[in-house]
């Protein structure tokens, strides 16, 4: 009887312990390793949404600076006293007349459009294994039924949908990871100004945990975190609740920005933005880390955006192929309209990158940075690895030979989407690769090309 009382005891303690395994300092938190899947996947979809894509305007061409640019900014920039809210504020006048609030737009944000499956299936033929929605923005609206929003949701006004439902419902019938882009911060919110403790315990942390609670994300990405120290969100409480006791703690990925000082310093995977903070590099970091940033100049859709502002389809599958050789991943956003639209030339960006990862997926996904790549520094040319497989991503047609140091004899080396044979050499621990001359029917793709050189890696 002892016993079983003893083992009884022992397996409470295990548990209990085993429950409590994060504590509430960075130390602890940070000790987590992110969870493989992250790592994986290499490519999501960001979507920017909200009450911002009604007046959906920013001067996409004018010189304030890449923040600046921001439609999704738009309800701060109208009161703002700087370069960029002059012009802002001037427009906005013009269009709707000086006593109109940013809050009156909230009634014309619809989603009659709306429809999640469709935009399911197109992240999914874009080639995405996750995406990321704003749930609320730094405008303080949510995208789902906020018991601390009460009417300022797309609920109780606007769309009268759960969108963060919808959506969640959508993503994950079709495979994909599902996540929530989640501010921090409010503009608009009297508590948030006024009593800090009291808005981040009585309202932020009941929202996120409500998030988390009621759709189980994958991902938690936060921001709006600079105005005040990780210590004053309780950031480092909410992270040991979420990885100890919420439902997703062994799935569940966050990213860095929990407060002015954690950007590439604590949390869990690093973020870049318009390859700003680290100038998008992987040098230094400790993390997994992530690219995000719009296919134009802005996250939220901006009417004003001409084709000219747009990446084109090549360069987009450029920046995946650089950020993925680096050992991140690449979160391109979207922009929709109000009524739900996703953009044709977004779509049209979006569907060419698929096609390409048809061809080109197994030297993206799962695969990790090549260490041997700092020993090969050629122009236009990028490695990713996978087991013991190499793959040589070539951004230009190569008109040379390849020659790549530090390999073992491949056993067999194949170009991607290509019929025919590829020939190579190999001379101490150097392959040298001849591209062959393309005929018409006997390759599949277009913009850039991979070589794969099977178990030439130890």
């Amino acid at each position: 009887m002892k016993r079983v009382i003893l083992l009884s005891f022992l397996s409470l303690f295990i548990t209990f312990s085993y429950a409590q395994k994060y504590k509430a300092n960075w130390k602890s938190i940070d000790s987590r390793p992110i969870p493989q899947w992250f790592e994986d996947v290499k490519f999501g979809i960001f979507i920017h949404w909200g009450v911002y894509s009604v007046p959906a305007w920013a001067p996409a061409n004018a010189d304030i600076g890449v923040y600046a640019k921001y439609a999704e900014w738009y309800g701060f920039r109208i009161n703002d006293n700087s370069k960029a809210g002059k012009l802002f504020r001037e427009y906005h006048n013009k269009m709707y007349g000086e006593d109109f609030l940013y809050q009156d737009f909230a009634p014309r944000f619809k989603a009659q459009h709306w429809n999640p499956e469709q935009w399911a299936e197109l992240f999914k033929r874009a080639g995405a294994r996750y995406v990321v929605l704003t749930s609320k923005h730094h405008e303080g609206f949510t995208l789902w039924p906020s018991a601390q929003s009460w009417n300022w949701n797309s609920v109780d006004i606007g769309p009268h949908r759960d969108i963060c439902g919808d959506l969640t419902t959508a993503v994950k019938n079709a495979g994909l990871h599902m996540g929530f882009y989640y501010s921090l911060y409010e503009w608009y919110n009297p508590l948030y100004h006024n009593n800090l403790e009291k808005y981040v315990d009585n309202h932020m942390i009941l929202q996120m945990k409500d998030l988390v609670t009621s759709y189980e994300p994958d991902i938690l990405w936060t921001d709006g975190e600079w105005d005040h120290p990780s210590e004053d969100w309780k950031s480092t409480e909410f992270l040991a609740w979420l990885y100890n006791e919420s439902p997703v703690k062994n799935q569940v990925c966050v990213n860095d920005r929990w407060g002015e000082e954690t950007r590439s310093k604590h949390g869990g995977f690093y973020t870049t933005e318009y390859d700003l903070v680290h100038d998008g590099k992987s040098d230094g970091l400790e993390k997994a880390w992530e690219e995000c940033r719009g296919i134009g100049t802005s996250f939220g859709y901006n009417q004003m955006e001409t084709v000219e502002n747009y990446m084109s389809s090549e360069a987009l599958i450029h920046l995946l192929i650089e950020k993925v050789a680096g050992g991140g991943n690449l979160l391109l956003d979207v922009g929709p309209t109000a009524d739900g639209r996703i953009p044709v030339i977004q779509q049209q960006r979006l569907l060419d990158i698929g096609t390409w990862l048809k061809t080109n997926g197994e030297a993206i996904y799962e695969t990790r940075k090549w260490e041997g790549a700092e020993d090969n520094d050629i122009a236009d040319v990028y490695f990713t690895k996978k087991g013991k497989d190499l793959y040589v991503h070539c951004t230009k047609y190569p008109t040379s030979d390849l020659k790549i140091k530090g390999l073992k004899k491949a056993s067999s080396v194949s170009l991607l989407g290509y019929a025919g044979d590829v020939k190579f050499k190999k001379s101490g621990k150097t392959i040298t690769l001849s591209a062959p001359v393309l005929t018409p029917g006997k390759l599949t793709q277009t913009y850039a090309w991979v070589f794969k050189l099977e178990n030439v890696l130890k």
